[in-house]
């Protein structure tokens, strides 16, 4: 456990290290991770033996729940409805129809027995929300006519149909007695009413007096998503699609302070995507991976160049879709991680198969993300899909109005010289609005005509800051001997480009002046802005 756990944080150390680096590498940042993966396994630079497949399902799948989940939460249905219909029919006949083709052609191109080919089919039929999300999200790829929004909801809820025809091609694999439409009726009607259900209570609960605790809030719906998986699997029913739907309800319902839960959730699936990556590039044996390369690389071309494109086509002409957006629609369809998850459950189910299936589909996931991801950009700009009046922000639900407004405080003293004045003549800036007043045990909603006065605590609403990439907050704690210590602000030698915006004491925060002495114990928060150039 000590070698694991070494391991773990210093793949994490390494990540957080590399994010900068990362971000200028015109890759997806996930086809790095399984690059480090590999550097790490015994083919590696570190040479460390591991070929727990259990270990690596258990851990992987938990990862799936949270990016499933997430996935649900940050969909926006009202930036979506316009394209709805279309994301749900390629999520669901789009891949059983992506899933038959490319049995078709595994069966007559490389020659391998019928259910093994669609076994292929199956667990390789969706596209991987996590990989859409991050080229989507890093790249600032807003879509004309709505086609982000399609594509988020695609991706986020196409895995739940590819994981039932996987596991209903691994049951007839085993020889077992299976009754498809009874199997899929179970699977999509236990995973919608338990997502549904759990989901519902989870709002009841949220809006409960006894759970204001934003921690509490935050476990809460740590635990739903668990819950949200695993009570319709025990039962038979499809837990990724469960965990999907009570996302979408809890993502789509109004909530207070949904942005701190949305940071949490924002971490916890960014980690997961690094864990999954991470622990698939280990897994692999780089040496076993020639000999499949050239069936890996025919199947990822026949999907992306032929039956991706005419499933896309077929479903969304009827809708009277444009070239250019089944064009970038075609080309999105990026496997990934919940591909390589479902490879491995049917590794684990014990099923004989030609060739090592987790090896096959980790190629063919590999040359997805390194052609299809690389290349997405660009073959949005060559399509003329690129809206630049749009923001695909306001495609998740984390784009909301209550995370772009701040709130802050000012306690007028009886010298303040707002004191005795209107609101109107106060003359603040449009951009701040004076939301309430607080006088005594009485709150105001005030107008311009409101009369300010001394001991008034004042709630003011601003737009908040968000590029936090080029500024920095760092304190200063000033001790008895120190050369700042009894001074005024204005008298201390603040080095030019930076400047005191906080002054802790004790328990109290203040909002310094020049006239603001510093005492000992004091607390400085030092702002100072970092030039575009330094970021480069």
């Amino acid at each position: 456990m000590n070698e694991a756990i070494l391991l773990a944080g210093a793949v994490i150390l390494i990540c957080i290290l590399m994010n900068r680096l990362i971000e200028k590498i015109p890759v997806p940042s996930l086809l790095i991770f399984i690059a480090l993966g590999i550097c790490f396994g015994e083919n590696g630079v570190f040479r460390i033996v591991f070929n727990d497949y259990a270990a690596v399902n258990l851990i992987c799948s938990v990862s799936l729940i949270f990016i499933m989940f997430y996935g649900g939460f940050g969909t926006n249905l009202q930036a979506a409805r316009p394209v709805l219909a279309q994301s749900v029919l390629l999520s669901t006949a789009g891949v059983a129809a992506t899933a038959g083709a490319v049995g078709i052609f595994a069966h007559f191109a490389l020659g391998l027995p019928w259910l093994e080919s669609l076994l292929i089919g199956s667990v390789i039929s969706s596209t991987d929300a996590a990989s859409v999300f991050n080229i989507l999200r890093t790249n600032k790829l807003a879509l004309k006519y709505h086609t982000d929004s399609l594509l988020e909801v695609e991706s986020g809820s196409n895995d739940p149909m590819s994981y039932m025809l996987t596991t209903v091609t691994l049951s007839l694999m085993a020889g077992q007695q299976v009754s498809i439409p009874l199997v899929l009726l179970q699977q999509i009607s236990l995973g919608l009413l338990c997502g549904f259900l759990v989901g519902k209570g989870t709002v009841w609960l949220l809006r409960q007096s006894f759970l204001e605790s934003q921690q509490n809030r935050t476990v809460l719906l740590f635990a739903v998503m668990l819950l949200a998986y695993a009570l319709p699997a025990v039962l038979g029913g499809n837990g990724y699609l469960s965990v999907y739907l009570c996302g979408i309800l809890l993502g789509n319902t109004k909530l207070s302070q949904k942005r701190y839960l949305v940071h949490f959730f924002d971490v916890l699936t960014d980690v997961s995507q690094v864990i999954i990556f991470f622990l698939l590039g280990l897994l692999v044996t780089p040496t076993e991976l020639p000999a499949l390369l050239l069936p890996a690389l025919g199947i990822m071309l026949f999907l992306t160049f032929v039956a991706r494109p005419a499933v896309v086509t077929a479903l969304l002409l009827p809708f009277r879709a444009r070239r250019e957006q089944i064009g970038i629609v075609s080309w999105a369809g990026l496997r990934g991680a919940a591909s390589i998850v479902f490879a491995i459950s049917a590794v684990l189910s014990g099923v004989q198969t030609r060739d090592n299936l987790f090896n096959l589909v980790f190629c063919i996931v590999l040359f997805s993300i390194a052609l299809q991801g690389t290349l997405l950009p660009k073959a949005a700009r060559y399509l003329g899909m690129i809206d630049d009046n749009e923001d695909v922000a306001k495609t998740f639900n984390d784009y909301q109005a209550e995370s772009d407004v701040d709130f802050i405080k000012i306690h007028l003293g009886a010298g303040h010289p707002w004191c005795g004045h209107t609101l109107r003549e106060a003359a603040l800036p449009p951009e701040l609005l004076v939301t309430m007043i607080v006088r005594g045990e009485k709150t105001i909603v005030p107008d311009g005509a409101t009369t300010l006065c001394a001991g008034d605590l004042l709630v003011l609403a601003a737009r908040a800051f968000e590029d936090r990439e080029h500024i920095s907050l760092h304190e200063v704690n000033v001790e008895r001997s120190d050369r700042w210590a009894n001074k005024a602000l204005a008298e201390l030698p603040v080095p030019e480009g930076r400047l005191v915006i906080l002054i802790k004491r004790g328990v109290e925060t203040m909002i310094p002046t020049g006239r603001t002495v510093i005492k000992p114990g004091d607390t400085l928060v030092l702002a100072e802005s970092v030039p575009i150039g330094d970021t480069m």
